[in-house]
This record gives structure tokens, C-alpha cells and sequence, in this order.
């Protein structure tokens, strides 16, 4: 069984003390795969360092999340810039719209956003999409860019079966399911069970949103797997073809 978190921050100051067990009891666990959003520029020595030591496991992304974009964005971006054009990345990420801690910058995050899209539309690579309270103000920005075949992650997702048939129509893009699929009334549940798992791909976004019975605590790598088990307890099959199937979409995005 092969499973593969796609969207984890593994370089979390969180997880300084035990980093590499954590890391190593996750891969015993069948989690062998696992792909890392950038934040902003200060996340990024510490992400280079886990893909240094997990070569075969661990892979980077390159973005400025939304809740780091401020009156110095522009500067930020440079940075974002300038690393794509000195090496490979697996995405664009994490990229979007949040609107649920300040909306004073909600204008720098929509340029940021598009900034940032346009980028992996350039270097032929994926992006994962960060949004909070931003549905729709998210999915306006998406849709100027539907024509242009670039695949992409709905990092989080938590809307309805609506707005999940919203994201698949645009083609090219997966569900990112998490922790918040064993949050009791959360309503994700019903949403994994509409959709075809092929739509799927899973993730931690570990050390946030840790899954039922760690709600509130540090999520840890190796809780993909009750992530996973929850799916199949859902869509009434077995954990190894959610494994496999999620895993299958998550290189369809990631081409690796």
C-alpha cells in the first residue's frame, strides 16, 4: 500500500524535536509520499533541508500563501520568482485567496494569486490553491485562467457537493481531502461519498487539522492513514484501493 499526502508541512518548527521519526513512522505506515507547500521566504531553508534528507519522499513546492501576503508582497514574489527559474518544483503552492483572519490585503492577495498561476501556466507545472472563506472570490480567479489546461489541487477542500462539482468541472483539478472529513458535522462526508474518488487526492496539512482522535492536537505524518480509512469506511471499499486510486491522481497532478 502506497499513500501519499499532498499537501504537508513537514519543515514546521513544530516538528524540530522528533522531524525524522515522525517522517520514518510514516513511511513504515504505507505514507511514503509526501509533497510540501512553501508558506514565504522563510520557509523555505527549512523545506530544502527535509527534501534534502528524504530525497525519495519528500518534494517541494515553491509559492506565497495568502496569509503571508502583505504591504512587502511584491518583494516576496520576487523570491518566488526567482526560485523557479534557478530549479524544478513539483507545484506552485500554497497560492490563493483567505479571507477569514484579514481581508486588508484582499486586492495584493488577488494579484498575488494570478501572479502565481500565470507562473505555473509558464514552467508547465501544477498549482495548490489555499482558500478560506474565499469561495467564490477564489473560483472567479481560476476561471480566467479555465482555458489554459493547467492542473491544480483544491488544497482543504471543505464546501458542499455543489461547489466540489464547481472544481471538477474546470477540469484538471483534484480534491484535497483531509482531516476535516472525521470532523463530526463537518458535512465533508457527504461530499467524498458524492464524488468519484477519482476526483480525490488526500492530505494531512499536517501539523494543522489533525483527524478524529487527535482533533486540536499536532497532526502527524502518519495520520494519513485514518484519513484514508475514513474514505473507504465512506465509499464502502477497501483502505488499499483508496491508497492506490488517490495516490494514481496524485501523479496525474504532480507527473511524478
Amino acid at each position: 500500500m502506497i499513500l501519499t499526502d499532498t499537501h504537508t508541512h513537514l519543515y514546521s518548527r513544530e516538528f524540530d524535536a522528533d522531524r525524522n521519526d515522525l517522517i520514518n513512522k510514516a513511511i513504515s505506515a504505507g505514507v511514503t509520499r509526501f509533497f510540501m507547500p512553501n508558506v514565504d521566504s522563510e520557509s523555505i531553508p527549512g523545506m530544502y533541508q527535509v527534501e534534502k534528507d528524504f530525497p525519495d519522499h519528500c518534494f517541494p513546492m515553491i509559492g506565497l500563501h495568502p496569509c503571508s501576503v502583505n504591504q512587502t508582497y511584491q518583494h516576496e514574489l520576487k523570491v518566488v520568482e526567482y526560485w523557479l527559474q534557478k530549479r524544478k518544483f513539483t507545484a506552485v503552492g500554497e497560492i490563493g485567496i483567505d479571507l477569514y483572519w484579514d481581508k486588508t490585503f484582499f486586492d495584493q492577495q488577488q494579484d498575488a494569486f494570478r501572479t502565481q498561476i500565470a507562473w505555473a501556466k509558464k514552467y508547465g507545472i501544477p498549482y495548490v490553491i489555499h482558500s478560506r472563506n474565499a469561495f467564490d472570490e477564489t473560483m472567479e480567479i481560476v476561471k480566467e485562467f479555465k482555458n489554459d489546461n493547467i492542473k491544480a489541487i483544491f488544497h482543504c477542500f471543505s464546501g458542499n457537493v455543489e461547489q466540489a462539482e464547481q472544481v471538477i468541472a474546470l477540469g484538471n483539478f483534484k480534491l484535497g481531502i483531509g482531516g476535516v472529513v472525521t470532523f463530526k458535522n463537518s458535512g465533508l462526508d457527504k461530499v467524498v461519498e458524492a464524488i468519484d474518488l477519482k476526483h480525490l487526492v488526500l492530505e494531512t496539512d499536517a501539523p494543522y487539522l489533525a483527524p478524529v482522535p487527535h482533533r486540536g492536537k499536532r497532526n502527524e505524518p502518519d495520520y494519513l492513514v485514518m484519513i484514508a480509512q475514513k474514505i473507504a469506511d465512506i465509499k464502502k471499499i477497501s483502505i488499499e484501493e483508496v491508497a492506490s486510486v488517490t495516490t494514481q491522481n496524485s501523479i496525474e497532478v504532480f507527473g511524478r
